[in-house]
């Protein structure tokens, strides 16, 4: 089969695609013909070797796809021969076939397309179980979005007007913004173009509840600051490459709550909250009442160009790779 292949750690143009012995299926997997894959930060740092867990070489990149299955193992009663599913792994998405375990896929609703259920897992699961468990967005909420123009900041803020509250985005340029107003976001700021924490106070002059911050840098302390007392500030990632340093004193004058997630521990270590929140968001995606935007879509042969886009913050929504034919 087809697949990208990283052999050595460092940026994406390490990666290329190669023909490689398809994986073996072993005791509660299945074999997935994959459709689409979409293309997340983490795996531009996985490539890099820079994230919180290392993939040893070689390996497959990419963590989320959509296709049919092909092959279950015996044991295998989820899910059979000719489903359409999407699925989450750590690596091994970038390829023609994908073997995972059963519980890493979902039937798909017969009216989503590939590439959609694709572009769907990660970033609005994350959004969702940030907004939904961590956050705990009520309606009529404030809340800041950063890095509002990519997968998971563009999620959050078409699931937190989802939930009802009036949403702030902030991202590197207009047009980022302009996609960020067509999914719900009421309040614009382009960091770019001038002083962030002022252009908060400017549009939030109450301040605001919660701020979801997937990029860290110097971002995070202004958008910490917007927040009003007892307001939430969860960190998602670092986009932006620097961890921020946050000075606690504001925390302690305000009564700030800081978050974290983290997918793989949250679902871990909340599995009843997990759970609700997955049917709920699958509800959401069936009815039409939430979808990603894919931003760019581009061939298996060009999955260097796409993480590049991805690495370098150029993306607007999804970089969505084709990869079969089904």
């Amino acid at each position: 089969m087809r697949a990208a292949v990283c052999r050595s750690y460092g940026p994406p143009d390490v990666v290329a695609v190669e023909e490689v012995d398809a994986p073996a299926l072993t005791t509660g997997q299945v074999r997935v013909r994959v459709g689409a894959a979409a293309v997340n930060f983490p795996d531009v740092l996985i490539v890099a070797n820079s994230y919180q867990v290392s993939a040893p070489t070689p390996f497959v990149p990419g963590s989320e796809f959509a296709g049919v299955v092909a092959e279950v193992a015996d044991d295998v009663t989820a899910v059979a021969v000719g489903d359409r599913v999407m699925g989450t792994g750590f690596v091994g998405a970038f390829a023609e076939e994908a073997v995972v375990s059963s519980e890493a896929l979902r039937r798909l609703p017969s009216a989503v397309d590939l590439s959609v259920a694709a572009a769907f897992g990660v970033a609005h699961r994350t959004a969702y179980h940030v907004l939904r468990s961590v956050a705990r967005v009520q309606a009529g909420d404030e809340v800041v979005v950063l890095g509002a123009g990519g997968g998971v900041g563009l999620a959050a803020v078409q699931l937190a007007t989802v939930l009802g509250a009036s949403v702030t985005a902030v991202a590197s340029s207009q047009a980022k913004l302009d996609v960020a107003s067509s999914y719900g976001a009421t309040r614009l700021v382009n960091h770019r173009a001038g002083d962030l924490r002022q252009a908060l106070k400017d549009v939030l002059p109450d301040g605001s509840d919660v701020v979801v911050d997937p990029v860290g840098g110097d971002l995070a302390e202004p958008a910490l600051r917007s927040l009003r007392r007892h307001g939430r500030f969860v960190t998602v990632g670092y986009a932006s490459g620097t961890i921020p340093r946050i000075p606690l004193n504001l925390v302690l004058l305000k009564g700030i709550s800081i978050l974290g997630f983290e997918f793989r521990s949250w679902a871990e270590h909340e599995p009843v909250d997990f759970a609700r929140n997955e049917e709920e968001l699958m509800s959401l995606l069936a009815d039409g009442r939430v979808t990603p935007h894919i931003g760019s879509v581009l061939p298996l042969d060009e999955v260097v160009a796409a993480m590049q886009l991805v690495a370098a913050g150029r993306a607007v929504g999804k970089v969505v790779l084709r990869i079969g034919t089904i």
